[in-house]
Formats: C-alpha cells, sequence, structure tokens
C-alpha cells in the first residue's frame, strides 16, 4: 500500500502529574527531515522523540509539536528566603535605632517585602515524562500514518487509470507500427513507378531499401520494454515498501521509451499518441512527487 508524504495528527496523554498534547503535520520533502517543537525544560527528551519518528516515517518533513501541562496544585510549596528575611529584620532594628524608636516588628507586614516568599514546585522528573509523551506522540503518528494512506489509497487507484491510458495508447501505437513499413513499401513502390515509368524497376534494390527503413524505424525493442515497465509500475503500487523514489525512477524510464517511440515513428497516429502518453506520464510524475 502506498502512502502519502502529507497529513496530519493529533493526541494527548496524561497521568496525575503531566498532560501531553501532540501535534504532528507532515508534507513533501525528497528526504526525511524531523522539526520538532518542545518545551525548553524537555529538550534532553528530544533524541527520543526523533528516534521515534525515524521508526515510523521514512520520507518528507515531519513537525512535531509537544507541549507540557503539570498538574501540581497540591505538590507546590512555599520557600522562605531566611537569609533574606533576616537581613529585612536586621534593617528594620537599624532604622529603629537611627530614629532612636522602639522596634515594632510585624510579622504580616515583612511578607509583603520582595523576595521573602517563594512559591517552589518539584524538579521535573522526565523519567516519569517521556512515557506519557510517547504515548501521545505514538497516537499522533498513527493518526497521521493513517491519513498518509487513506490519501495513497487515493493516488493509487489514479495511478492505476493513468496507466490504462497508457496501455490503451501503447495497443495503438503496436497497431500502427506495423501498417508502418508496408504503407511505406507501397508508398515507395508508387513514387517510383511514377518517376520511372519506363523503366524496370530493381525489386532487389527496391526491398532493400524496404529493410532499412523496417530497421531504421523499428520500435519493438522499446514497446517491449515499455510493457514491461507497466507491469513493474503495478507491482509496485501493490508493495509494502516505500516506493516513491522507484516510482520516480521508472517514470523515467517509461519517458525515455515514450520518448526514442516518438523520435523513430514515421506515422502520425504513433506521433499523436506518443504525445498522449507524455501527457498522462507527466500527471502520473506530478502526484509521485507526494508519494512516501
Amino acid at each position: 500500500m502506498i502512502k502519502s508524504m502529507t497529513g496530519y495528527g493529533w493526541a494527548e496523554a496524561g497521568n496525575e502529574r503531566y498532560q501531553v498534547k501532540a501535534e504532528v503535520r507532515s508534507i513533501n520533502n525528497r528526504f526525511l527531515e524531523v522539526v520538532i517543537r518542545m518545551p525548553k525544560n524537555t529538550q534532553p527528551l528530544e533524541e527520543r522523540v526523533k528516534k521515534l519518528a525515524n521508526q515510523l516515517i521514512s520520507r518528507g518533513r515531519l513537525d512535531i509539536f509537544l507541549s507540557v501541562e503539570e498538574n501540581l496544585s497540591a505538590e507546590k510549596q512555599l520557600k522562605v528566603d531566611k537569609d533574606l528575611c533576616l537581613a529585612y529584620y536586621n534593617s528594620l532594628l537599624q532604622v529603629a535605632e537611627i530614629c532612636g524608636i522602639e522596634p515594632e516588628i510585624n510579622l504580616a507586614a515583612m511578607f509583603n517585602f520582595p523576595g521573602i516568599l517563594s512559591v517552589e514546585k518539584p524538579e521535573d522528573d522526565l523519567e516519569e515524562l517521556w512515557p506519557i509523551m510517547e504515548d501521545a506522540l505514538l497516537k499522533a503518528m498513527q493518526n497521521l500514518i493513517k491519513m498518509r494512506e487513506a490519501e495513497g489509497e487515493k493516488l493509487a487507484a489514479g495511478f492505476l487509470t493513468h496507466k490504462e491510458s497508457i496501455s490503451r495508447s501503447l495497443a495503438d501505437v503496436i497497431k500502427s507500427a506495423s501498417l508502418v513499413v508496408s504503407e511505406y513499401s507501397q508508398r515507395l513502390k508508387e513514387r517510383v513507378a511514377e518517376l520511372l515509368a519506363d523503366v524496370q524497376v530493381d525489386e532487389a534494390r527496391l526491398a532493400n531499401e524496404v529493410a532499412f527503413f523496417a530497421d531504421k524505424v523499428s520500435i519493438d525493442e522499446e514497446i517491449a520494454r515499455l510493457e514491461s515497465h507497466l507491469i513493474q509500475f503495478s507491482n509496485i503500487l501493490q508493495s509494502s515498501d516505500v516506493v516513491g523514489r522507484k516510482l520516480d525512477f521508472l517514470l523515467q524510464e517509461m519517458n525515455r521509451e515514450v520518448n526514442t517511440i516518438g523520435s523513430k515513428s514515421n506515422s502520425l497516429i504513433i506521433s499523436n499518441q506518443v504525445i498522449e502518453m507524455k501527457s498522462v506520464l507527466e500527471k502520473i510524475r506530478e502526484q509521485v512527487q507526494n508519494i512516501e
């Protein structure tokens, strides 16, 4: 089953502490390119994310977006800066002494001084976070792959339709090719008879000329190779491997054979069919750029 390189997937996973959301987008690219955007404090996990993506995707540009929310309301603690608190206290005593008044230290008022209290949360546990992140990312990647497969099925159906169009054109070429030499031979005899009405025609030389022409315009080998390529094309579409580059190469070979048929042909019908086949091949080539 062929896969498109474009797709989208989203998923989330969580536990009592972490909630992870994963979003994955993919577009065409000649090779695999993975771009990851994740919170700075989780970047040590980036290589694991990239490794997981490499295991599931072979080709295309992959943009991965990861967000992490922490449920820490019950675990947050207030921290008192003891040194700063003591410095504030001593400063208040000094001010009272300078002013010659009794110091009145209000504990509640001291809490308004900046820096006395701060909210402290536990350090991030990346080993606890990773299974949650992996779960969300794996689900998002699976949704992405499903979309790529669905798009691939549509492309494959279109490819088979185009392949049948080329096969029909090739059948017309084969039919016309069998008549090219006989028609040339007849035209040559008529032309010679017209120009040399009273002269005995050398049948041997005439036969040699026809044989030379037949060899020059023969497209049997090109037809055989193109038929073989069409069979390979159908087989590749049924493959479960990554086939984008194979199809791209095969299309180049098919186009080469069609061009050679066109350059050798001495028939208007064949020339028209060559134009038709080249047009269809170009349509396939454009769509193959989207195949993984």
